[in-house]
Formats: C-alpha cells, structure tokens, sequence
C-alpha cells in the first residue's frame, strides 16, 4: 500500500520548487489524512513542522533544502517511497517553559531544542539558579543560560560550549552562555525529570527575555523548564542516520 504523503516546504525558493516537484510526482495528501509528512526546508522549518504538527499521527520526514540540516535526511526526488519504507523513527520529547514577565503576564511554550534566557540590555544578566526548588547557584553573571534537550544538544548549547548529550540520555545541559561570574562553572546535567528555575535579578536594570526554540518572552522575572515526558514528536531518519549516530559523529570532527 503506497503512503499517503503531505509535503509541506519553507519559503526558501529552492524548498517550494522541491515541493512542487515532489506533490505532482507522488500526490500531495491532506495533513490530517497523511500517513507521513514530509518537510522541505532548514532545521528551523523542520522545529516549526514538529510543533505545528504535534497533535497529528503521522511523523515528519525532513530531507534538507536549508543550511545544515541537522535533523533533516539527504534531499533525493527518485526513490522517496523507498526511503519513506525503510525509515526508522525516533521519538523525542520536549521542554516545557513556564515564564512570568514584568507586565504580570504568564507564558507557556514548548521547546525541542532548548529554552534560553537572554539579556537584552547592555548590561550583564544576573540569575540565580535552582533545581527541583533546591538553590544551586546564588548569582550567574552571564549574558546567559540555556537548558538543552539531548535533541538539541548540538544547536545553541554546543555553541555555548555545552555538552553533546546521547540520544535517549535521561540528562539535560545546563549551559552558561559567556558567564563571567562565576568565572570557571561550567555548567552542569540535570535528571531529565528535574525542573530547573531561573530567578532574574534587578529586571528592571538588567532585563532578560526567555526563548523556546523560537518563541520570545521578554522582560521576564522567573522561568521555570521541564522535560515533557507525555508529549513525543516522531521523526522519520534513513538507516544508519538517525540521531544517535549524528551525536556521536558531532563529537569527531
């Protein structure tokens, strides 16, 4: 029986072009009668197609029309159906973010990769930091921090100098993004089912936003993130590509 596929694409011309091609040679099914979804385009798109999607049944299969594509599968138009049989599907799950801002405002959003907190002034963030309501660091001074999911631990958090953590880890990074006091922590792993809190300190003089993947929340005064264990986003990868394998390669280069 031949899958019923949705593409969908970025506004990145060569991903529409991808699209057109790929609808007209295999037809291009509703999203909500799709058997698998199929997304054309960056990481960025493939974030926003799992979130967008995540009440659906059928997983997301990316093939990279983008820059990296760290979570996207090698862009072929020949053999799709093939490829879309023999995929292996990983399931990965999300943060939770729970932020108030200064207007008294809550916020809640979900994160695949990461939630980061930001400043957004001139001046340094100052955050203190607890786990599971346990005080764990008094003063961060940085221009930021950021907790990483292992899906995400490539992204922002390698950057920031964070660890690569293995697909299916039950940790999470906590990762100071410049910090300059304390000048040699280095960040630390969290049991996945902690939740770790950020207390932002004189908001008003040194004013901090929060980011999930790319949701915004600026001016906030705490924000509190969390694994989400009930939530799980499947994702579709050729054999012998999957995440594990591109954390661990991540690592060798």
């Amino acid at each position: 029986m031949t899958a019923r596929i949705a593409f969908v694409a970025s506004d990145a011309p060569t991903a529409q072009i991808a699209r057109a091609a790929l609808a007209s040679r295999f037809g291009d099914a509703p999203e909500k009668e799709a058997d698998v979804i199929v997304a054309l385009g960056g990481d960025g798109f493939m974030l926003h197609t799992l979130h967008r999607t995540q009440g659906l049944n059928a997983p997301v299969y990316g093939m990279n029309r983008g820059t990296v594509g760290f979570l996207m599968n090698d862009y072929s138009e020949s053999d799709l159906p093939e490829r879309l049989a023999a995929a292996e599907e990983e399931v990965i799950h999300p943060l939770v973010m729970e932020a108030q801002s200064a207007d008294g405002a809550h916020h809640r959003a979900l994160a695949i990769n990461e939630v980061s907190l930001l400043r957004s002034g001139a001046q340094t963030a100052q955050l203190r930091i607890s786990v599971d309501g346990r005080l764990r660091l008094e003063e961060l001074v940085c221009d930021g921090a950021l907790v990483s999911t292992p899906a995400g631990s490539t992204a922002y958090n390698y950057s920031a100098h964070g660890p690569i953590l293995p697909i299916g880890s039950d940790v999470l990074a906590l990762t100071a993004v410049a910090a300059f006091r304390p000048r040699r922590w280095r960040g630390a792993l969290v049991r996945s089912s902690a939740t770790v809190r950020f207390d932002v300190a004189q908001p008003d003089k040194r004013p901090v936003m929060a980011v999930a993947d790319s949701r915004a929340v600026e001016n906030v005064l705490w924000v509190e993130v969390r694994s989400m264990p009930d939530i799980g986003h499947r994702i579709l990868f050729d054999p012998g590509h999957g995440l594990e394998e591109r954390l661990l390669r991540e690592q060798f280069v």
